[in-house]
Protein backbone atom coordinates (compact mmCIF):
# COMPACT_ATOMS: atom_id res chain seq x y z
CA UNK A 1 0.00 0.00 0.00
CA UNK A 2 1.20 3.66 -0.26
CA UNK A 3 1.53 5.54 2.66
CA UNK A 4 -0.77 8.49 2.74
CA UNK A 5 0.49 12.11 2.23
CA UNK A 6 -0.37 15.02 5.11
CA UNK A 7 -3.20 16.22 3.10
CA UNK A 8 -4.23 12.63 2.64
CA UNK A 9 -4.43 11.88 6.04
CA UNK A 10 -6.28 15.41 6.99
CA UNK A 11 -8.79 15.00 4.23
CA UNK A 12 -9.88 11.45 5.87
CA UNK A 13 -9.96 12.91 9.31
CA UNK A 14 -12.36 15.42 7.98
CA UNK A 15 -14.20 13.18 6.22
CA UNK A 16 -14.61 10.99 9.24
CA UNK A 17 -15.30 13.75 11.57
CA UNK A 18 -18.31 15.49 9.22
CA UNK A 19 -19.74 12.11 8.46
CA UNK A 20 -23.22 12.23 10.75
CA UNK A 21 -23.87 8.81 10.07
CA UNK A 22 -20.61 7.66 12.37
CA UNK A 23 -21.56 7.56 16.00
CA UNK A 24 -17.85 7.50 16.65
CA UNK A 25 -17.86 11.37 15.87
CA UNK A 26 -20.87 12.54 17.48
CA UNK A 27 -19.30 14.45 20.28
CA UNK A 28 -16.91 17.46 20.62
CA UNK A 29 -15.48 17.90 24.78
CA UNK A 30 -12.00 19.69 25.82
CA UNK A 31 -10.14 16.17 26.24
CA UNK A 32 -10.72 15.37 21.96
CA UNK A 33 -9.78 18.73 21.61
CA UNK A 34 -5.82 18.23 23.06
CA UNK A 35 -6.43 14.86 22.34
CA UNK A 36 -6.37 16.04 18.66
CA UNK A 37 -3.55 18.68 19.04
CA UNK A 38 -1.65 15.00 20.62
CA UNK A 39 -1.92 13.07 17.38
CA UNK A 40 -1.48 16.32 15.10
CA UNK A 41 -4.70 16.72 14.27
CA UNK A 42 -5.79 20.53 12.84
CA UNK A 43 -8.88 21.58 15.12
CA UNK A 44 -11.62 23.45 12.94
CA UNK A 45 -13.27 26.34 14.41
CA UNK A 46 -15.95 28.77 13.58
CA UNK A 47 -18.58 31.26 14.88
CA UNK A 48 -22.50 30.67 15.10
CA UNK A 49 -25.43 33.31 16.27
CA UNK A 50 -28.28 31.39 15.17
CA UNK A 51 -29.78 27.77 15.32
CA UNK A 52 -29.75 27.38 11.39
CA UNK A 53 -25.97 27.87 11.13
CA UNK A 54 -24.98 26.30 14.19
CA UNK A 55 -26.59 22.81 12.85
CA UNK A 56 -25.15 23.35 8.93
CA UNK A 57 -21.39 24.01 10.97
CA UNK A 58 -22.27 21.14 13.51
CA UNK A 59 -23.34 19.30 10.44
CA UNK A 60 -20.54 20.17 8.39
CA UNK A 61 -17.85 18.41 11.37
CA UNK A 62 -16.78 21.79 12.69
CA UNK A 63 -15.38 21.25 15.81
CA UNK A 64 -15.67 24.31 18.35
CA UNK A 65 -18.57 26.69 17.22
CA UNK A 66 -18.05 30.34 19.43
CA UNK A 67 -20.70 31.92 19.95
CA UNK A 68 -18.40 35.25 19.89
CA UNK A 69 -18.79 38.52 21.01
CA UNK A 70 -18.57 39.94 17.34
CA UNK A 71 -22.53 39.06 17.12
CA UNK A 72 -22.31 42.50 18.09
CA UNK A 73 -21.10 44.16 14.92
CA UNK A 74 -21.99 41.08 12.56
CA UNK A 75 -25.28 39.63 13.98
CA UNK A 76 -26.55 43.48 15.43
CA UNK A 77 -24.95 46.25 13.65
CA UNK A 78 -22.58 47.97 16.24
CA UNK A 79 -18.89 49.05 15.64
CA UNK A 80 -17.08 47.32 18.16
CA UNK A 81 -18.10 44.47 20.47
CA UNK A 82 -18.71 46.70 23.66
CA UNK A 83 -22.37 46.99 23.02
CA UNK A 84 -23.56 43.25 23.31
CA UNK A 85 -24.99 42.18 26.80
CA UNK A 86 -25.44 39.29 28.39
CA UNK A 87 -28.74 39.07 27.72
CA UNK A 88 -27.88 39.60 24.08
CA UNK A 89 -25.04 36.56 24.39
CA UNK A 90 -27.64 34.45 26.48
CA UNK A 91 -30.02 34.78 23.62
CA UNK A 92 -28.00 33.81 20.91
CA UNK A 93 -25.99 31.00 22.77
CA UNK A 94 -29.53 29.20 23.77
CA UNK A 95 -30.44 28.95 19.54
CA UNK A 96 -27.17 27.66 18.59
CA UNK A 97 -26.76 24.90 21.08
CA UNK A 98 -30.68 24.06 19.89
CA UNK A 99 -28.65 23.37 16.61
CA UNK A 100 -25.95 21.12 17.51
CA UNK A 101 -25.17 17.57 18.33
CA UNK A 102 -21.48 17.06 18.11
CA UNK A 103 -19.62 20.46 18.12
CA UNK A 104 -18.38 22.19 21.54
CA UNK A 105 -20.22 24.90 22.13
CA UNK A 106 -18.55 27.98 23.76
CA UNK A 107 -20.25 31.23 24.44
CA UNK A 108 -17.83 34.76 24.64
CA UNK A 109 -18.34 36.72 27.90
CA UNK A 110 -19.09 39.91 26.86
CA UNK A 111 -17.43 42.94 27.90
CA UNK A 112 -17.76 44.20 31.67
CA UNK A 113 -19.12 40.86 32.33
CA UNK A 114 -15.94 39.37 33.91
CA UNK A 115 -13.76 42.10 34.74
CA UNK A 116 -15.80 43.58 37.71
CA UNK A 117 -14.78 40.79 40.25
CA UNK A 118 -14.71 37.05 40.78
CA UNK A 119 -18.52 36.17 41.93
CA UNK A 120 -19.98 38.63 39.28
CA UNK A 121 -17.88 36.70 36.53
CA UNK A 122 -18.58 33.51 38.06
CA UNK A 123 -22.11 34.09 38.28
CA UNK A 124 -22.27 35.35 34.69
CA UNK A 125 -20.25 31.89 33.22
CA UNK A 126 -22.36 30.14 35.12
CA UNK A 127 -25.31 31.36 33.40
CA UNK A 128 -23.91 30.04 30.09
CA UNK A 129 -23.62 26.41 31.47
CA UNK A 130 -26.90 26.53 33.32
CA UNK A 131 -29.32 28.36 30.88
CA UNK A 132 -27.85 28.29 27.13
CA UNK A 133 -26.41 24.57 27.85
CA UNK A 134 -22.70 26.18 26.43
CA UNK A 135 -20.41 23.46 27.07
CA UNK A 136 -17.37 26.27 28.32
CA UNK A 137 -16.98 30.27 28.00
CA UNK A 138 -14.21 32.21 26.69
CA UNK A 139 -12.73 35.38 28.15
CA UNK A 140 -10.04 37.93 27.14
CA UNK A 141 -6.35 38.62 28.69
CA UNK A 142 -4.66 37.48 31.24
CA UNK A 143 -4.98 39.52 34.12
CA UNK A 144 -4.44 38.79 37.63
CA UNK A 145 -7.99 38.71 37.96
CA UNK A 146 -8.75 36.77 35.07
CA UNK A 147 -6.39 33.75 36.09
CA UNK A 148 -8.20 33.95 39.40
CA UNK A 149 -11.38 34.00 37.76
CA UNK A 150 -10.62 30.80 35.11
CA UNK A 151 -9.14 28.75 38.15
CA UNK A 152 -12.09 29.15 40.39
CA UNK A 153 -14.53 28.40 37.33
CA UNK A 154 -12.78 25.23 36.16
CA UNK A 155 -12.47 24.16 39.85
CA UNK A 156 -16.34 24.59 39.65
CA UNK A 157 -16.66 22.71 36.15
CA UNK A 158 -16.99 25.28 33.97
CA UNK A 159 -14.26 24.89 31.55
CA UNK A 160 -12.40 27.95 30.00
CA UNK A 161 -11.13 29.08 26.66
CA UNK A 162 -8.47 31.44 26.96
CA UNK A 163 -7.68 34.45 24.50
CA UNK A 164 -4.79 36.34 23.49
CA UNK A 165 -3.02 38.69 21.23
CA UNK A 166 -5.34 40.93 19.70
CA UNK A 167 -8.66 41.43 21.92
CA UNK A 168 -11.09 43.03 20.52
CA UNK A 169 -12.51 43.94 24.14
CA UNK A 170 -9.36 46.07 24.74
CA UNK A 171 -9.53 47.82 21.31
CA UNK A 172 -9.77 51.26 23.10
CA UNK A 173 -6.64 50.73 24.49
CA UNK A 174 -4.74 49.19 21.41
CA UNK A 175 -5.56 52.32 19.67
CA UNK A 176 -7.16 50.27 16.73
CA UNK A 177 -6.81 46.86 15.22
CA UNK A 178 -3.01 46.03 15.52
CA UNK A 179 -1.10 42.77 15.53
CA UNK A 180 0.16 41.84 18.86
CA UNK A 181 3.73 40.54 19.76
CA UNK A 182 5.38 42.47 17.38
CA UNK A 183 8.44 43.17 19.19
CA UNK A 184 10.77 40.96 21.52
CA UNK A 185 9.61 42.34 24.41
CA UNK A 186 6.05 41.90 23.82
CA UNK A 187 6.70 38.64 22.34
CA UNK A 188 8.07 36.99 25.03
CA UNK A 189 5.05 38.70 27.19
CA UNK A 190 2.63 36.55 25.08
CA UNK A 191 4.73 33.16 25.56
CA UNK A 192 4.43 34.32 29.20
CA UNK A 193 0.76 34.84 29.44
CA UNK A 194 -0.08 31.54 27.40
CA UNK A 195 1.44 29.53 30.25
CA UNK A 196 -0.14 31.72 33.14
CA UNK A 197 -3.91 30.83 31.42
CA UNK A 198 -2.54 27.04 30.86
CA UNK A 199 -1.41 26.52 34.83
CA UNK A 200 -5.09 28.25 35.59
CA UNK A 201 -6.84 25.84 33.90
CA UNK A 202 -7.78 26.87 30.19
CA UNK A 203 -8.07 23.92 28.16
CA UNK A 204 -7.66 25.93 24.56
CA UNK A 205 -6.19 29.54 23.80
CA UNK A 206 -6.57 31.27 20.98
CA UNK A 207 -4.47 33.81 19.37
CA UNK A 208 -5.54 36.60 17.30
CA UNK A 209 -3.29 38.94 15.17
CA UNK A 210 0.14 37.33 16.73
CA UNK A 211 3.17 36.85 14.36
CA UNK A 212 3.43 33.35 13.07
CA UNK A 213 6.73 32.50 14.60
CA UNK A 214 5.39 33.72 18.30
CA UNK A 215 2.00 31.62 18.02
CA UNK A 216 3.87 28.75 16.46
CA UNK A 217 6.50 29.11 19.35
CA UNK A 218 3.33 29.50 21.62
CA UNK A 219 1.65 26.35 20.49
CA UNK A 220 4.97 24.27 20.85
CA UNK A 221 5.24 25.18 24.47
CA UNK A 222 1.64 24.60 25.92
CA UNK A 223 -0.12 21.00 26.41
CA UNK A 224 -3.31 22.79 25.48
CA UNK A 225 -4.79 23.51 21.58
CA UNK A 226 -3.42 27.00 20.50
CA UNK A 227 -6.13 28.39 17.52
CA UNK A 228 -4.97 30.70 15.43
CA UNK A 229 -7.29 33.52 14.27
CA UNK A 230 -4.63 35.65 11.82
CA UNK A 231 -1.71 33.68 13.82
CA UNK A 232 -0.25 31.55 10.66
CA UNK A 233 -0.64 28.15 10.92
CA UNK A 234 1.66 27.04 13.33
CA UNK A 235 -1.43 26.83 15.83
CA UNK A 236 -3.40 23.08 16.45
CA UNK A 237 -6.38 24.62 14.95
CA UNK A 238 -7.99 27.59 13.30
CA UNK A 239 -10.92 29.56 13.75
CA UNK A 240 -12.85 32.59 11.54
CA UNK A 241 -16.24 34.49 11.92
CA UNK A 242 -17.87 32.51 9.44
CA UNK A 243 -19.91 35.86 7.92
CA UNK A 244 -16.58 36.64 6.92
CA UNK A 245 -15.83 33.00 5.48
CA UNK A 246 -18.72 33.44 3.65
CA UNK A 247 -18.85 36.39 1.95
CA UNK A 248 -21.75 37.34 3.61
CA UNK A 249 -20.57 40.10 6.49
CA UNK A 250 -19.07 42.57 4.41
CA UNK A 251 -18.71 45.81 6.12
CA UNK A 252 -14.77 44.69 6.02
CA UNK A 253 -12.45 42.28 5.64
CA UNK A 254 -9.21 41.88 7.92
CA UNK A 255 -6.35 40.59 5.63
CA UNK A 256 -6.34 37.27 7.49
CA UNK A 257 -9.71 36.46 6.56
CA UNK A 258 -10.10 33.79 3.16
CA UNK A 259 -13.42 34.16 1.70
CA UNK A 260 -14.48 30.67 0.48
CA UNK A 261 -18.32 31.88 -0.63
CA UNK A 262 -19.81 35.77 -1.89
CA UNK A 263 -23.18 35.13 0.17
CA UNK A 264 -24.04 38.76 -0.39
CA UNK A 265 -23.66 38.60 -3.96
CA UNK A 266 -25.62 35.32 -4.23
CA UNK A 267 -28.58 36.55 -1.57
CA UNK A 268 -29.18 39.81 -3.55
CA UNK A 269 -29.33 37.94 -7.01
CA UNK A 270 -31.70 35.21 -5.13
CA UNK A 271 -33.55 38.27 -3.74
CA UNK A 272 -33.84 40.67 -6.81
CA UNK A 273 -35.35 37.00 -8.65
CA UNK A 274 -37.62 36.77 -5.99
CA UNK A 275 -39.37 40.56 -6.44
CA UNK A 276 -39.31 40.01 -10.08
CA UNK A 277 -41.28 37.23 -9.94
CA UNK A 278 -43.70 38.13 -7.23
CA UNK A 279 -43.94 42.21 -9.71
CA UNK A 280 -44.74 39.56 -12.62
CA UNK A 281 -47.32 37.30 -11.10
CA UNK A 282 -44.38 34.49 -12.24
CA UNK A 283 -44.32 33.90 -8.10
CA UNK A 284 -46.08 32.10 -6.52
CA UNK A 285 -47.29 29.21 -9.53
CA UNK A 286 -49.63 26.18 -9.40
CA UNK A 287 -47.13 23.79 -7.26
CA UNK A 288 -47.05 26.51 -4.99
CA UNK A 289 -50.31 27.49 -3.90
CA UNK A 290 -53.55 25.90 -2.33
CA UNK A 291 -56.51 25.23 -3.80
CA UNK A 292 -60.29 24.02 -3.09
CA UNK A 293 -61.52 20.64 -3.97
CA UNK A 294 -63.91 20.78 -7.44
CA UNK A 295 -66.57 20.11 -5.16
CA UNK A 296 -65.72 22.87 -2.28
CA UNK A 297 -64.87 25.26 -4.89
CA UNK A 298 -68.25 25.24 -6.82
CA UNK A 299 -69.81 25.35 -3.31
CA UNK A 300 -67.82 28.47 -2.50
CA UNK A 301 -68.59 30.14 -5.70
CA UNK A 302 -72.62 29.28 -5.41
CA UNK A 303 -72.26 30.75 -1.84
CA UNK A 304 -70.71 33.52 -3.01
CA UNK A 305 -73.26 34.01 -5.89
CA UNK A 306 -76.01 33.85 -3.37
CA UNK A 307 -74.94 36.54 -1.06
CA UNK A 308 -74.51 39.18 -3.74
CA UNK A 309 -77.83 38.43 -4.06
CA UNK A 310 -78.44 39.81 -0.72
Amino acid sequence: MFAMSNEEKSASAWNFRSNPENTMAKSVSTLTLKKYKQEGKKIVCLTAYDYSTAKILDQAGVDLILVGDSLAMVALGHKTTHAVTMEDMIHHTKAVTRGVERALVVADLPFMSYQVDETHAISNAGRFIKEAQAQAVKLEGATELNLQVISRLVSMGIPVMGHLGFTPQSINVFGGTHVQGKSADDAIKLIEDSLALERAGVFSLVLEMVPHSVSKIISQKLQIPAIGIGAGDGCDGQILVTDDLLGKYTDFKPRFVRRYASLDEVCSEAIKNYASDVMTSKFPNAQESFFLSETEEKLFQDRLKAGSKN
